[in-house]
């Protein structure tokens, strides 16, 4: 079967015909694959670049992730492979398409261990480190046994993470999407306002436009905005199980263009309100910020609904992470066999196994966020410029134009040259703050 023709054959096989997806649908699924964790970053990168060096990095990496994705569904729609991790079989042969696999699921496992610990987080509070903070539900509630940690996961998992993992189409979680980006809207929203009101008072302060060096600030810190950025534009997992369910492959490009452009101007909304209203306290999660406690009865309530909404934002986006990640892992383990969505005994299993591991790791270990930031950092970088840019390099099929060439040699060093630079400080200063 080519992918031609593959675009317009439903994912599930059989004798029923199967609804093609729309693109509406497909615009909130990526939009939602973008918008994660990575939001709460954004902010943070304003205050170390500067307010127009960060705008144009978002600009420029949103742009390149464009091209990326072009160059794979190109390359897809020209040979005969409708996943990522086959797209890089027929260019690299197996080491290829096994290096696509990890970068997945170190990405997506990672992120959905995290997105358990920020609910936990939020839900629940953090006791387990000196600066521990209490959750929403022990706020409101007290401190009982059915709003501990553990429990209020555990409610998660089986009332809203499993219904939604167990939907065998990523159409199928279009309405939880669109839900999901409303509530990212939301955020930005009431961050916004937050901030208009305290430019009002008086209670901003001025943001850097550029980036100030000084003692404690070097030129190379500065290139660790990149891999931050890069990740929250990393959906590349997703591109071909939501693109395989439309109705012709430029429907795609239209939707993830249309997502890019909402997304990255999320991103510089949130980023600029979220820099004003917290000035250089800002951390580089920005929930931080809004856990601490409000002056007044009215900024309490904000924040915990600020608070929420982003908790409720990351259960939606669980599942389109979860999709990707059990399809990968089934693709490395199970290489001969028929697709998962059509063998139920092997995808309850992947489902259920998937969900107990990340709860567990979530649970036993609720400080790893810096582990995998770096990770997803780096597997992140691969997923997004490096394997899309090599593809074209390597060619296969013949169909790469010069200026194909040039653009993907520029997107490969620029993400090798960024990233290399970025671990490497971020290394350093890890060292020297330890010492």
């Amino acid at each position: 079967m080519s992918p031609a023709a593959g675009a317009r054959v439903p994912l599930l096989p059989g004798n029923k015909p199967v609804r093609r997806a729309t693109v509406s649908g497909a615009v909130f699924n990526v939009s939602t694959s973008i918008i994660g964790a990575g939001i709460m970053s954004i902010p943070a990168t304003l205050k170390v670049l500067g307010v127009i060096p960060a705008f144009l990095l978002i600009v420029i990496i949103a742009f390149l992730a464009d091209v990326s994705v072009e160059f794979l569904m190109r390359f897809t729609h020209s040979g005969e492979s409708i996943t990522y991790a086959g797209v890089m079989r027929e260019s690299f042969g197996q080491v290829g398409s096994v290096a696509t696999q990890i970068c997945v699921m170190i990405t997506n496992l990672g992120c959905l261990i995290m997105y358990q610990i920020i609910i936990g987080d939020v839900l629940s509070g953090n006791g387990s480190s000196g600066t521990g903070h209490s959750g929403v539900l022990q706020e409101w509630f007290g401190i009982q046994w059915w709003n501990s940690r553990d429990i209020a996961i555990l409610f998660t998992l089986v009332f809203i993470f499993l219904p939604l993992v167990l939907l065998r189409r990523v159409e199928s979680l279009k309405y939880s999407s669109a839900v999901a980006v409303l509530l990212a809207v939301v955020f930005v929203g009431i961050s916004s306002a937050m901030a208009i009101y305290a430019i009002f008072e008086g209670k901003t302060s001025n943001p850097e436009l550029i980036p100030s060096l000084d003692k404690q600030t070097s030129f190379f810190d500065l290139f660790t905005a990149v891999p931050v950025i890069v990740t929250a534009f990393t959906f590349h997992f997703n591109v071909h199980p939501i693109g395989f369910e439309l109705g012709k492959p430029s429907d795609m490009i239209s939707a993830v263009r249309i997502s890019l452009v909402l997304c990255a101007a999320i991103y510089f909304s949130i980023g600029l309100f979220g820099y004003l209203l917290f000035g250089d306290a800002i951390m580089s999660d920005i929930l931080v910020n809004f856990d601490k406690s409000s002056d007044s009865a009215m900024g309490a309530l904000l924040n915990d609904v600020v608070r929420l909404s982003y908790a409720l934002h990351l259960m939606l986006v669980f599942p389109l992470l979860n999709f990707s990640l059990r399809v990968n892992l089934d693709e490395l383990l199970f290489p001969k066999k028929p697709l998962l969505a059509t063998d139920t005994r092997r995808f309850v299993i992947l489902t259920l196994g998937l969900l107990v591991f990340s709860y567990l790791a979530a649970i036993a270990f609720p400080n790893i966020w810096y582990i995998f930031q770096f990770l997803g950092s780096t597997s992140a970088v691969c997923l997004a410029f490096i394997f899309p840019g090599a593809i074209v390099l390597r060619d296969v099929h013949g169909i790469s134009t010069r200026r194909d060439k040039i653009m993907a040699t520029i997107m490969v060093f620029l993400a090798v040259v960024t990233s290399a630079i970025a671990i490497s400080t971020n290394i350093y200063n890890f060292f020297r703050n330890k010492s």
